[in-house]
């Protein structure tokens, strides 16, 4: 599914009427140029293949419909707030403009004043109120990055990220008109389960397996811990079924493995609680990574002793009976 947001900004000069230059002193001269940049808000994803493939039931009506309303923030073909860069293409390649603007509109425009120059430009959307993800030294092109908070659990996102990146050759007397396209940078997991018969008085989801930060200028993942996204649980309102939903940076990408790095790319930690007080652990190890912009639902049943089984034969399974928190140990994804 790919939906497509206009953005234009419009950048004009403030100074055309004195030849569209400024003397700054006896030896420099700043002249501005007259140009138009266009924004294109992308979202390419596979969340209605994915809703409509493994929610395909009458009984998973209700769940796919709490599911919609969770992720509409995700998955929305809107950008609440932009944040555009402008860096020198030479030397540390230190930002030389920058800007903030609030869009809530499917058309805006915006007039900026900016010199004749060749940039890098970094374009990102919905940073604000966005969980635990800050954008850090964003002073210089390479060392901007979107920086998911350090800690052992990690409440998710809770909007959709977008990003974007062009070389731009800003030059006086000509017009010119730019194209940026902004690509979603964050993804989202969701755990369907079948609780009917199961005798389980609490249930608590994390998934674990996920990118910390984001390099913008060369849109590269990294991987520097490995903390745990305490998933939501989803308002379902009928049916036996519950779900739980987490929204975070994508998983390793094949090509990124090293060699003998087992299977697993991700997985989902469950633990059920019981009525004699006991916790079993389940983990569902997932062997296929989650890409960017892209939704991952599994579907699985509970048990009687709080163990799961997935539908899907390719998740493999761990379960520990009567677990405690002494058990539990880091895992390197």
């Amino acid at each position: 599914m790919t939906l497509s947001l206009k953005r234009w900004l419009l950048f004009t000069s403030g100074l055309l009427a004195f030849g569209a230059c400024s003397l700054v002193d006896e030896d420099l001269v700043v002249c501005e140029a007259e140009y138009q940049l266009e924004y294109e808000l992308r979202l390419e994803t596979n969340i209605t293949t994915e809703l409509e493939t493994e929610l395909s039931l009458d009984t998973d009506i209700p769940v796919a419909t709490a599911l919609k309303a969770y992720l509409s923030n995700i998955f929305s073909g809107s950008a609440h707030d932009v944040d555009l860069s402008f860096y020198d293409v030479d030397g540390e390649q230190v930002r030389l403009h920058h800007e903030r603007h609030i869009m809530d509109a499917n058309q805006t425009s915006y007039t900026l004043h900016i010199p004749v120059h060749r940039y890098l430009h970094l374009g990102l959307a919905n940073l604000e109120d966005n969980g635990t993800l800050t954008l850090e030294n964003d002073q210089t092109c390479t060392g901007s990055h979107l920086q998911q908070q350090v800690a052992d659990t990690l409440q998710p996102q809770r909007k959709g990220v977008f990003t974007a990146r062009a070389l731009m050759d800003v030059k006086e007397g000509e017009d010119q008109q730019f194209q940026v396209n902004l690509f979603m940078a964050n993804s989202a997991t969701a755990l369907v389960l079948d609780t009917l018969g199961s005798r389980v008085k609490d249930i608590r989801v994390y998934a674990t397996g996920f990118a910390t930060a984001f390099d913008v200028a060369d849109s590269v993942y990294r991987f520097q811990h490995t903390p745990v996204i305490r998933a939501d649980r989803v308002g379902v309102k009928d049916g036996s079924q519950l779900c739980y939903a987490t929204v975070n940076f994508p998983s390793r990408m094949p090509e990124t493995k090293a060699e003998g790095e087992k299977d697993t790319y991700w997985e989902f930690r469950v633990y059920s609680y019981l009525p004699d007080d006991t916790i079993t652990e389940t983990k569902l190890l997932v062997t296929r990574p989650l890409y960017p912009a892209q939704l991952e639902i599994l579907k699985a049943k509970v048990y009687g002793n709080g163990a799961l089984e997935p539908e899907d034969s390719s998740v493999a399974v761990s379960v520990s009976l009567d677990w405690n928190p002494g058990m539990e140990h880091e895992i390197s994804m």
